[in-house]
């Protein structure tokens, strides 16, 4: 699909065209010895290990290596390996040392969102392939890094936005770029989560026996440890990741984009806050309107918690709205609502149960490194960055309260230097932004 001009590295301001497939074109040969895949899987307690076991329905991959800060997920998880493979994982809890292993020839990043980009980068010039969770980054300096890297050493780099995989979305891809609908004006996007409730507030905690917490918190600022911070609700706190808007965002803006062949917005406003749980222990917004404005159309990304009514009754989803008919899409399938006496109808999808589009994703990802080919990807670390900054994008124009407008040629947001400063990365504890 040909893309428009896109950042590439927005610290700097430098601009590059890019295409739809992966500028890479080839890697390094793999070090898969008799047949078979090595990885390690690092943070393993929630997505990691969905993602480890998902790989593993491939039976030329066995799991070699476990890192957690956590010794009670370490030990865990080797137990639970036992039901897959015979062999014994090495444990690990420095990820560093888990990339000493030259017999390791790709890497599973499933830890919170602020230490994808350090152990990504860290993982591809230690030679290994990689699989990483989205959001990639929490910032957008972080994804112009990533991608970067990627690049630099031609390893196969898979992100975990598995829609991309499912042969349904490509379906109503191909009905929204096939010109029936119209001139399509808006799209959109969202995520009402009403399995979400309220986080109550908890006080501060010493470190669980086991926990290596000034590991867990890495680039973030240091803060005495809470329970509500760890483990999984992580995601509603500004050091370690964006919220809904990147959370359950990334998933749908890049099917959204991709669809659109849309890569940078022109501007976005963003309002919303903590309306439903003033009170609770979270400090990203509960319910949050963002539009973004690209050339020549509209999007709205929506979310609320604590409620499932969405648009067009779905929990989440993806419309594609023309002049002729909208394309309605989430996980469950497709549906095509036409515009009276304007289209002819479509008929709607159900998404078989049976097929698991995740498991398809990591075998997309086992067989590009088998072909030592990153364009095979379905999700190439150029499609995560897109929908990670765009994301990013909402978040800073919700966190400035006022509409933010992007400046193409430069790379960062027009006249605004509280937007801009929005855009770096800033480590601690010591660590250094990594360097492609």
């Amino acid at each position: 699909m040909k893309r428009r001009k896109f950042i590439r590295n927005t610290s700097t301001g430098i601009i590059a065209g890019m295409s739809g497939a992966p500028l890479i074109t080839s890697c390094a040969t793999s070090k898969m010895k008799n047949g078979r895949l090595e990885v390690g899987v690092i943070g393993c307690k929630g997505m990691g290990w969905a993602n480890t076991k998902s790989i593993l329905n491939n039976p030329d991959v066995d799991l070699v290596a476990i890192c957690d800060v956590d010794q009670s997920v370490r030990d865990q998880r080797k137990e639970e390996y036992k039901e897959f493979r015979t062999n014994t994982p090495k444990l690990y809890g420095d990820y560093r040392e888990l990339l000493k292993d030259d017999n390791i020839d790709a890497v599973i990043i499933g830890t919170p969102d602020h230490w994808h980009a350090k152990m990504m980068v860290d993982a591809v010039q230690a030679g290994k392939h990689v699989y990483v969770e989205k959001p990639i980054s929490n910032t957008i300096e972080e994804c112009n890094i990533m991608l970067a890297a990627a690049e630099n050493t031609g390893k196969v780099v898979q992100v975990g936005q598995w829609q991309r995989s499912g042969p349904h979305y490509r379906q109503a891809i191909d009905i929204v770029q096939s010109g029936v609908l119209g001139k399509i004006r808006l799209v959109k996007v969202w995520a009402y989560q009403g399995w979400m409730k309220p986080v109550p507030k908890v006080a501060d905690s010493p470190v669980p026996d086991g926990v290596d917490y000034k590991s867990w918190l890495g680039p973030a600022p240091m803060r005495p440890f809470n329970q509500n911070r760890f483990h999984f609700n992580f995601r509603w706190f500004w050091d370690y990741a964006g919220g809904l808007m990147t959370d359950w965002g990334v998933h749908e803006i890049d099917i959204a984009l991709f669809a659109m062949n849309a890569l940078a917005p022109i501007s976005v406003m963003a309002t919303g806050g903590k309306l439903a749980y003033p009170d609770d222990a979270s400090e990203t917004p509960d319910t949050l309107q963002t539009l973004f404005e690209y050339d020549d159309f509209n999007m709205l990304w929506e979310h609320a918690t604590g409620i499932d009514s969405g648009p067009y009754g779905r929990t989440e989803g993806i419309a594609f709205i023309g002049n002729n008919g909208t394309v309605v899409v989430n996980r469950g399938g497709y549906e095509v609502i036409t515009e009276k006496g304007k289209m002819e109808p479509i008929a709607a999808f159900e998404k078989p149960k049976e097929v698991n589009y995740l498991n398809l994703h990591t075998k997309n990802f086992v067989d590009a490194i088998k072909a030592n080919d990153p364009s095979m990807l379905n999700t190439h670390i150029e499609s995560g960055s897109v929908a990670a900054i765009n994301a990013q994008m909402g978040n800073i124009a919700y966190k400035t309260g006022r509409k933010v407008f992007w400046d193409q040629d430069k790379g960062m947001f027009k006249n605004d230097e509280a937007a801009n400063k929005l855009i770096k990365a800033n480590y601690h504890n010591g660590l250094k932004i990594p360097v492609a």
